[in-house]
C-alpha cells in the first residue's frame, strides 16, 4: 500500500543525507574538541608573553660590540633586581641589560653561585614590571612550559614545550651536583641562557642553563626554589653560604658481610680521607678512614649525596652521622660551620 499524504499536511521529511544539503554541516564532536583545545592552548602562551616578556632583558657586557647580550634574564623586583645564569655575568664587573623596548640600562652585579649556575644583578632603574617566581615542586611531567629569552640578540623571543622529566642533576662549574633540574622540551639556542621558563600561569618555575648540542628538543633549567634560596643568600650575603664538614672525602664499597651485620641500607659509603684541623668534623671526633653512611638518618652514597643533605639540614644547629669505625657502627654529633 502507497502511503499518501493527507490533503494540507506536510510530506514526511526524509533522513537521508541528500535531504539536508543546502544546510551547512554541523562540525563533528571531535573536530570541535580539537578546534578548543588549540585554542586554549593558544590563548595561554599568548596571555604568558604578553604578562611576561616586559620582565625580559638580554644581558650582556657594558659596551660590548655585540648586537645583543651574550645571555638572558629576568627582572624579579621593582627596583631592578634580575636573576641571570653565573656563567653569563661570572668576572665581569661592567654590565648592560637591554630590555624589550630597546632601552640599555647599566647593570652592578650583586653575586653570583656557580655551584648553581645562578647570578644576581641590579639594573639601573626602578618601577621596573616584575616576574613572579613559582613553586617548581608543583611541577608535573607533560605540563606546558614557555621559554623566553634573547638568543642571538633577538628580543623576547618565544618557544613552548613540555615539562620532559624532573628531579634530573648536572654538574655546576665547581663540579658540585645541581639537584631537581628540570628537563624541558621548550626549543633553546645560545644565548637563551639566563631566561625564564614559564608555566601557562605567568609564573617562573626555572631559568634556563643549557642545551644539548647533538640532541634534538632537550633543554635544562635550575628550578625556581632553588632561585629563591640562591636569591635569598645573594641579596643578604653578596654570595651563597653552604654548611660544611670540614673533610675531603671519596667514595668506598662496603664489604657485604658488614652490610649484613650492620643491617644497613647501602653499599658503599663517603670515606673520610683528610680533616680540616679545627673543623667541625674534627671537633666533633670524626677520625680518618671513617666511613660516613648516614647523616640524620638519611642514607649516604656519595659525596654529592653528601652535600646535598648537608644543603637540606642547613638549618639544623647539630647533625648526627652515622659511621662505621672498625666494623662498628657509631653516632657522631657535628655542629657543621658555614662556609663565608
Amino acid at each position: 500500500m502507497i502511503n499518501r499524504p493527507i490533503r494540507g499536511q506536510q510530506p514526511i521529511q526524509s533522513d537521508s543525507p541528500d535531504s539536508h544539503s543546502d544546510q551547512p554541516r554541523q562540525p563533528e564532536p571531535k573536530e570541535l574538541h580539537d578546534t578548543e583545545l588549540l585554542d586554549a592552548y593558544s590563548r595561554a602562551v599568548v596571555s604568558v608573553v604578553e604578562n611576561v616578556s616586559p620582565t625580559v632583558i638580554g644581558v650582556g657586557p657594558k659596551g660590548g660590540q655585540q648586537r645583543g647580550g651574550s645571555g638572558s634574564g629576568f627582572v624579579i623586583t621593582p627596583d631592578g633586581y634580575a636573576l641571570t645564569n653565573s656563567h653569563v655575568v661570572h668576572g665581569r664587573t661592567n654590565l648592560s641589560a637591554r630590555t624589550t623596548d630597546g632601552d640599555r640600562l647599566d647593570a652592578d652585579l650583586i653575586g653570583d653561585d656557580p655551584a648553581t649556575d645562578l647570578a644576581l644583578i641590579r639594573l639601573a632603574a626602578r618601577d621596573l614590571p616584575a616576574a613572579e617566581l613559582g613553586d617548581s615542586d608543583s611541577l608535573r611531567v607533560g605540563q606546558l612550559v614557555i621559554a623566553m629569552g634573547d638568543p642571538l640578540g633577538l628580543t623576547s623571543t618565544v618557544s613552548a614545550g613540555v615539562v620532559g622529566a624532573l628531579g634530573r642533576s648536572m654538574r655546576g662549574q665547581e663540579g658540585r651536583l645541581i639537584d631537581n633540574i628540570v628537563q624541558h622540551s621548550a626549543p633553546l639556542n645560545p644565548g637563551n641562557s639566563g631566561g625564564p621558563l614559564i608555566d601557562s600561569r605567568g609564573r617562573i618555575v626555572g631559568t634556563n642553563t643549557a642545551i644539548i648540542a647533538m640532541a634534538q628538543g632537550l633543554g635544562f633549567a635550575i628550578p625556581a626554589n632553588t632561585a629563591k634560596w640562591v636569591v635569598g643568600e645573594l641579596m643578604s650575603h653578596g654570595k651563597v653560604r653552604r654548611p660544611y664538614l670540614g673533610i675531603s672525602a671519596t667514595v668506598v664499597p662496603l664489604p657485604r658481610y658488614l652490610v649484613r651485620q650492620l643491617d644497613l641500607l647501602n653499599d658503599q659509603g663517603v670515606e673520610v680521607a683528610e680533616l680540616e684541623p679545627g673543623g667541625p668534623a674534627a671537633e666533633g671526633g670524626v677520625r680518618p678512614e671513617d666511613v660516613i653512611v648516614a647523616v640524620n638518618d638519611r642514607v649516604v652514597t656519595s659525596v654529592d649525596v653528601l652535600h646535598r643533605l648537608l644543603t637540606d639540614f642547613q638549618h639544623h644547629e647539630v647533625l648526627t652521622l652515622n659511621i662505621i669505625r672498625q666494623s662498628e657502627l657509631l653516632e657522631i654529633e657535628v655542629r657543621p660551620s658555614i662556609r663565608e
